[in-house]
């Protein structure tokens, strides 16, 4: 018998109509496009604007996006994990209802957490699903809506995020083909530096929270830059090592989009080749859980079946990693 692999076997992606870009962001804080350009890498990020909807309408989109394309019976589904830091609500998972709106009625549904390291770590957790033989059909969704979280008086990190979604459908493979490795690591020493204060169980909404802005994501730029540049290169470099992968061997470099420069350092250190490092941080900003998936869609067509690809993330907590799959298909 073969042994079964999690092959990642169709993609979808949804990002919001409104565009925010580097030129209206100059009138609303003391910024300016060279200052982001150079700094960031980001020209414009989209923003979803509509009332109320949530994390879960741009879940629901780039799922939708994805059974159109692969022509799939959502009831075939056996399981949908939403990665996302800006759940529609407390409590409630927003997988759950994701996984009912778009007609996966017979999978089990949860959410997952560990900020823009959340698509990798749920790349991990749906294939070992898939690898154990219990389940056919995994749909891993990262989405998020930063723009809730986010003050856009605060121009420290209000020129970095945007809003989107992507999916992942995961499959069994008996050629071989998708996950072969991963690293994934986490440090808590990273807790104050990447952050919401307020809000959860140590510091409960109030009306002093409100009105210190203690719901918006602060951020040590300086620190957060340092600890991502090292440990994302480290990990990229670690598995390419571990796999006896040289840079002719890895066909793509699909890293969180963060930063130009976190990525172009990690690049730097795999010796790849700039062709084959794969950027879409300049139209989106740092969608959180969504840029890996949005990448996956965005180059989709780029890819061929047996193509080596290096995922990796960096994230708050500190979380981060990076997995190597190989490509399970081409596209039509």
């Amino acid at each position: 018998m073969s042994k079964i692999t999690a092959a990642i076997t169709a993609v979808g992606a949804y990002v919001p109509d409104f565009v925010l870009s580097n030129q209206v962001l100059e009138t609303m804080v003391d910024t300016n496009d060279e200052w982001i350009t150079t700094r960031t890498g980001i020209k414009e990020r989209r923003l979803l604007k509509e009332e109320n909807k949530g994390t879960s309408y741009l879940a629901i989109k780039a799922a939708e996006d994805l059974i159109s394309k692969r022509k799939l019976n959502p009831e075939e589904i056996d399981m949908v994990i939403v990665a996302t830091a800006t759940p529609d609500m407390p409590v409630a998972a927003t997988a759950v209802y994701v996984a009912s709106q778009i007609g996966a009625i017979n999978a089990f549904a949860y959410d997952l957490q560990a900020a823009c390291s959340s698509f990798l770590y749920g790349m991990s957790t749906a294939s070992s699903y898939i690898e154990s033989g219990r389940y056919k059909k995994v749909l891993l969704i990262g989405a998020d809506k930063m723009s809730s979280i986010i003050d856009y008086e605060d121009r420290a990190t209000c020129i970095i995020f945007g809003d989107g979604g992507g999916a992942a459908l995961f499959e069994p493979n008996t050629e071989g083909l998708g996950f072969q490795d991963e690293i994934l690591r986490s440090d808590g020493i990273g807790r104050e530096f990447l952050k919401i204060d307020a809000g959860g169980s140590i510091l409960p909404a109030n009306e002093e929270t409100v009105k210190n802005k203690q719901h918006f994501v602060q951020q040590d730029g300086k620190t957060v830059f340092k600890y991502a540049v090292s440990n994302m290169a480290d990990v990229s470099e670690q598995i390419m090592k571990r796999n006896n992968l040289t840079n002719e061997d890895v066909s793509w470099l699909v890293a969180h989009q963060a930063n130009k420069r976190i990525i172009d350092a990690t690049a730097r250190r795999m010796n790849l080749d700039d062709s084959k490092v794969l950027m879409n941080i300049q139209r989106y900003g740092n969608t959180t859980s969504a840029t890996l998936p949005l990448l996956l869609s965005d180059f989709e067509k780029q890819f061929k079946k047996g193509d080596n690809i290096v995922f990796a993330a960096f994230g708050g907590g500190f979380t981060w990693g990076s997995i190597y799959l190989k490509w399970a298909y081409d596209t039509k």
